[in-house]
């Protein structure tokens, strides 16, 4: 029996669940307690266990730990080991190690955060969060007194998304100054932050942030679904996030954007989508994202409505440009010669003669070139940065034109087709372009320019098919909803766009008042420039 067989082969215990120690309870014995702590987390130098006993508050042992480095140095002596070695503090022998507590935990401690738990597991996780935790004698429970104060990268400009005009700041890899930087622009009591603790062993924080009202009810239950669902032991980078919750696993298309600066994700937001900010990574993701949302720039609305509009539009021809160009290049040369004009086509022939390659190698080779320069550049130190770009340009370029490896034309398709991807403003649908146009290349070398259309029409029909949780990825052109088409290939001015897009699923509200079209009031006269202007008292 095949069915038996294959199930008999998988493992009896999951190994992630195995490898996570069974749940502690906290004993009375204080000593205990600190072996099993030591036992679970080491004797690292970095991990400080400190004894204490205060006649005054009761007698009974204390001890309390924190991990240096993660906590506030200050914070530790001035708000936990100051309080409870103070002689005078109010407490009184004879009173039972319950009262003790009570009194620790609701008077001593000047702290904004204290927190009481029964298990190890909870206080470690705090522990590593930078919380102080302080253990009594005789008691099952202890406190975590919250202390922390890492250190942590200043806000800076974003590096991957920079604009001339607009905000400066970008995320930080600390999710509290992520979900800071998003207060301080939404300034509404609708914004809601839920957080999630996902990862076995890293137990990264993350940061579910929407506008209730505005969010659909219906794509905010599924996110919370699927982040609920995550079962794995680290969650290192936002990435980790977007490919366990994200639709279409077996697309080359992005279904959720990620991006460094807070006014987009407060855009975002404010459109209906639904933001989540990962701990330890400048990059927080938005979700629903559709095909149109990747051509978006923030410094689209920091500027006319009309420039904006012309970059837009250059922006998706860039699109076409750098995944259909190195293919049609290839197929009108290799198949489709008569549709040159013969002045061009002689000169592309002259350049050709003595090439030995055919023009489909000829772009692989180039495209496969620049690629690796360009994975060099990104890995290279600073420094030497710019000598890979002589390299590239200079040595290869000139060099292999020179040798006769590959023609002029080719070198200025690869080069026009590589700035073109660098134009489109999302680097994820760049890069899955970047995949695209190689397919694109190997077809149009087989099958032509018909090979091209129908390939196109087969991506088509993909994109069409695709959902970002549950939004059209194509939406709003298809399906077609016109009056939403304000803000996806031009934007129309703000004065314009009165109603919030029902694009996410979410609720058609009005983003502002009508009629705000600016024009003079009814029965008031500009002044003439030929008529002199009055006169103010104080004027000369």
């Amino acid at each position: 029996m095949p069915h038996n067989r294959k199930k008999s082969r998988r493992p009896s215990q999951d190994p992630i669940e195995a490898s996570v120690p069974a749940p502690f309870l906290l004993e009375p014995s204080l000593a205990a307690n600190l072996d099993e702590i030591s036992r679970r987390i080491g004797d690292s130098p970095d991990i400080v266990i400190r004894h204490l006993r205060n006649e005054a508050l009761a007698p009974l042992a204390l001890a309390f730990i924190y991990i240096d480095g993660l906590v506030n140095a200050d914070a530790v002596n001035q708000t936990v080991l100051q309080p409870l070695m103070d002689k005078e503090t109010q407490g009184g022998e004879g009173h039972s190690a319950e009262t003790a507590f009570r009194q620790v935990k609701d008077h001593l401690l000047p702290v904004g955060s204290v927190k009481e738990s029964t298990t190890l597991e909870v206080l470690l996780n705090l522990l590593f969060e930078g919380y102080t935790l302080i253990l009594f004698e005789g008691l099952q429970a202890a406190l975590a007194a919250d202390t922390a104060g890492w250190e942590k990268r200043s806000i800076n400009e974003p590096t991957s998304q920079g604009v001339i005009r607009g905000p400066k700041e970008g995320f930080t890899e600390n999710l509290r100054t992520g979900t800071a930087m998003l207060r301080r622009r939404l300034k509404t009591p609708d914004l809601r932050i839920e957080e999630y603790r996902i990862g076995q062993r890293t137990g990264t924080g993350i940061a579910l942030i929407y506008l209730k009202g505005l969010a659909s009810e219906q794509v905010l239950a599924e996110i919370r679904r699927r982040l609920e669902a995550i079962n794995t032991d680290a969650i290192l980078e936002s990435n980790y996030i977007e490919e366990f919750i994200q639709d279409g696993g077996l697309t080359p298309f992005p279904t959720i954007q990620n991006t460094e600066r807070p006014d987009a994700m407060a855009g975002g937001i404010l459109e209906g989508q639904i933001g989540i900010i990962i701990d330890g990574t400048p990059f927080a993701l938005l979700a629903p994202s559709t095909f149109f949302n990747f051509f978006q720039s923030s410094e689209d609305y920091y500027q006319r409505y009309d420039i904006s509009s012309f970059l837009r539009l250059i922006r998706y021809s860039a699109f076409f440009v750098s995944m259909l160009l190195p293919a049609l290049y290839i197929a009108v040369t290799t198949f489709h010669q008569e549709m040159l004009p013969t002045t061009l086509l002689i000169s592309l022939a002259a350049q050709r003669e003595g090439v030995p390659l055919p023009a489909f190698a000829e772009a692989l080779l180039m495209e496969l070139t620049f690629d690796v320069l360009r994975e060099a550049g990104v890995r290279m130190p600073r420094t030497i940065g710019p000598a890979i770009s002589i390299v590239g340009a200079l040595v290869l370029g000139q060099a292999a034109v020179s040798a006769g490896l590959v023609s002029a034309a080719m070198v200025i398709v690869v080069s026009f087709t590589a700035i073109s991807n660098f134009v489109i403003p999302s680097l994820a649908i760049a890069n899955s372009i970047r995949l695209i146009r190689f397919v694109m290349m190997i077809i149009a070398a087989t099958l032509g320019l018909f090979g091209i259309m129908s390939f196109l029409m087969v991506l088509l029909i993909h994109m069409a098919g695709l959902r970002s949780f549950g939004v059209p990825y194509l939406s709003p052109v298809a399906p077609m909803v016109p009056r939403y088409l304000k803000d996806i290939f031009i934007r129309v001015p703000l004065w314009n766009m009165n109603m919030r897009p029902k694009t996410y699923l979410g609720k058609e509200t009005r983003r502002q008042t009508p009629d705000q079209k600016p024009q003079p009031s009814e029965g008031t006269e500009l002044p003439s420039p030929a008529q002199p202007q009055p006169q103010g008292e104080g004027s000369a």
